[in-house]
Parts: structure tokens; sequence; C-alpha cells
């Protein structure tokens, strides 16, 4: 695990590799994939040439490379009647300190900021791994002022009033909808502030673009710029945009593309296609996932989140989910 926490963009490739000859023979669900697929782990020497296992799986197996026994299981919010992701975790502190590193990156360190929460929809539920990593950065705060903010929009304010009044950075973290009825209901200025949104507007609102989104917000609050943050269940690092399009992934993590139509060919950077994430972070279940967004990588690893698969986008490599 010391090598994924150091991990180099000049060694990112030398240690994937290393992961994915690791869990092709440790992980029975992903060997018995490479095995449907013909694919010899011996004869792969560059990343571009491992097969994704598909996103959907993670609905059907519990996904574990070695034997170990879970310490807490993630689950996915999913919409009605829909099968949740579920993903095993195999030792919550190397989560926390994923997720602060990968945080830390891009803004410093999470102590440093008052850490005000918006997620109710996450809150409502057992299994956010969202909620697990914004209890983390609660407790890491200096700041008394930082917490979950469920419905009580009055204390949230008065929390940032007084920060923006001590000088004190304020990370305000919050789901789309969320966001959108603070926008709307209490409009105020939040110039200075991190304002992030985790996008998900989970049925209780219209969906927006992202664009849209972002316009609206930056409104009401002033905002020159709405960061937001990538993650799910599926997957232990986080990537974040600051607010200019596109996003960075983690130290641990890289993005390709593939075509929809033929998922072992990876497009190169610029060309729109489905998503697959490298997370080495993943060491215990799977770090290669060939995820349902569709987007584009951009020259120098940073990736655009453009959509969503649908069923008729689904081709090749999601048919053997079925021998699975």
């Amino acid at each position: 695990m010391q090598k994924i926490r150091e991990v180099s963009p000049e060694r990112f490739e030398a240690l994937s590799l290393e992961v994915f000859r690791y869990q092709a023979a440790n992980n029975p669900v992903y060997r018995r994939y490479l095995n449907l697929l013909g694919a010899s782990p011996g004869h792969i020497s560059k990343v571009r040439e491992i097969p994704f296992l598909p996103i959907s799986l993670f609905k059907k197996h519990l996904l574990q490379t070695g034997e170990w026994q879970p310490e807490r299981v993630f689950s996915s919010s999913g919409t009605t009647g829909s099968t949740a992701s579920r993903h095993a975790l195999r030792d919550p502190e190397w989560y926390r300190q994923q997720a602060r590193a990968a945080f830390a990156h891009f803004y410093g360190p999470v102590e440093a900021y008052c850490v005000l929460a918006l997620l109710p929809s996450y809150l409502e539920r057992q299994g956010s791994s969202l909620v697990f990593m914004a209890e983390d950065f609660i407790r890491q705060s200096h700041y008394p002022g930082s917490g979950f903010f469920l419905y009580n929009t009055k204390a949230l304010l008065e929390s940032i009033h007084q920060c923006r009044k001590n000088g004190i950075p304020v990370l305000l973290l919050g789901v789309s909808f969320a966001l959108l009825d603070l926008a709307e209901q209490h409009p105020t200025d939040l110039s200075g502030c991190i304002i992030m949104e985790t996008g998900g507007m989970k049925g209780r609102r219209r969906e927006l673009t992202r664009e849209e989104l972002h316009a609206e917000l930056k409104t009401a609050f002033g905002a020159s710029h709405i960061h937001s943050e990538y993650g799910m269940t599926e997957l232990l690092s986080q990537a974040y945009s600051q607010g200019q399009g596109a996003f960075r992934p983690a130290p641990a993590m890289q993005v390709l593309c593939r075509e929809v139509t033929d998922p072992l060919s990876i497009r190169p950077p610029g060309k729109s296609g489905a998503l697959n994430i490298i997370d080495l972070a993943n060491l215990d279940t799977i770090s290669f996932i060939a995820t349902d967004d569709l987007g584009r990588v951009l020259p120098g690893g940073g990736f655009e989140v453009l959509g969503r698969l649908d069923d008729s986008d689904m081709r090749g490599c999601n048919l053997m989910v079925a021998d699975l």
C-alpha cells in the first residue's frame, strides 16, 4: 500500500500492471471475467491492454481480492426498484487516508477548512461512502462550526457568516438539489467560499446539465466558480473540478476512454466514449472499472463527463455479465 500512497505519474503504469496481475490472480470474479475474454495476464504489458470489469458487477457480487472480512460495506443509493452497488471495505482508515490525500492534492489539508456538509438524501440512508468521507473531513477540521446540516438552513447560514467574518476558509459540500434549494430560498453572498457540488438530483428536482446548475448557483451565491467532486460507491479515490470544466483525478486514479461499441478498444485523448477508471486505492477489490459514464479524456490527464450510457449503448463485454 505504501507504493500506492507514493505513486507518481512516472510510476503509475508500472504499478497499475503490478496491481492488475495481483487482482487477476486473487479476485475470483475478475479471474473468471478474464477467462471468458480469453485474456492471459502474462500477455498484457500495457495499461491500455488491461480488460476493465463492467461496473454493473458491483451489483451482483461483493468483489474482493484475497481473503478478508469486510469492516464496512458501502452501498449506492440507486433508484426505486433498482439493485444497489456494494463495495466492501477492508480497512476504513485506508479510505480515510486516500480521501484526505486526494482533497489535499488540490486544495491543501482539509483541517484548514470549516467543512459544512449539505447532504440530505445521503444522510437519510445507510452505507453512503460520501457521508463517510464528509464525516471524516468534519472530524479533521480545526473549526467547531463544521458539521452536517440536514434541514437547519438558519444554522448553516450563521456558520458561514461567522467563518467569513473571522476569515476562516469554508468548504460547502452539497448534493446538487440541496444546493439549488438553498440558492432559491436563501440567495446570499458566498464569494470566497468553496462551493462544491457532488452531483445528483436523486429524483427531487428536474435534472439540469452541469453548466445550467453552475450558472444558477453562481448567480445566487455571487461565486466566480462552482467546484465539483466526482466519486462513486465503487471508487475509493475522487476527482475534483475547481470550477473550470475538467475533472482532475487523485494521484492514485487515472481515467481512459473506450469505444462504446468495442469495450476493449481505448480511444485517444480528445475523443469521446465511455470512461474506464483505474483506481489503485481499490487494491482489495478491483482497480479496473468500466463505468457507465460517457466522457472525454483530455491531454494532460483531465477528463469531462458528458452523460450516461443507456441500455441501447451496452455492447461487447457487458454481455458477459450474465455469465459471472
